[in-house]
């Protein structure tokens, strides 16, 4: 029989950058237990924002990221018309853009049938972006 779970997650603030969430959205949504194989959506309620998975182990590479899509995206664009929210506002809602509002993740066994080397990004494209809200939502079949 197939199961639905679902919870929101509020995110601490982060800095701008790119931040390991994985064990945060693991501990949020323990049904996934429960679960022979299945789903889990991780849907970010944000414009300025972004999920991406990709390399659990070294923080450079996270640190490579923000380096790269700032220069691709840079605050100093001249043409920005929308800059009432700060000059790192348009440039978020672009690079959120370029990422994912929403991840499905296969799950087996009962966790998340990632590869050894992936982890799940917070991609927070703004200075003070605040608190950050998911919705999580798991579904499947029970063992």
């Amino acid at each position: 029989m197939t199961q639905f779970f679902q919870h929101k997650l509020r995110l601490r603030s982060y800095p701008s950058g790119y931040h390991l969430i994985t064990e945060e959205i693991e501990d949020a949504i323990p049904e996934i237990a429960q679960f022979k194989f299945g789903f889990l959506q991780v849907f970010i309620q944000h414009t300025s924002a972004a999920l991406t998975i990709n390399e659990n182990a070294d923080p450079t590479v996270r640190k490579d990221f923000q380096t790269f899509v700032n220069e691709l995206i840079p605050e100093s664009y001249p043409r920005f018309i929308h800059t009432y929210e700060g000059p790192d506002d348009m440039p978020a809602h672009i690079k959120a853009s370029f990422f994912d509002t929403s991840l499905q993740i296969p799950i087996s066994g009962g966790k998340l049938n990632m590869g050894i080397w992936q982890g799940i990004y917070l991609c927070e494209f703004r200075r003070n972006g605040g608190n950050r809200s998911l919705i999580l939502t798991a579904f499947g079949e029970g063992k």
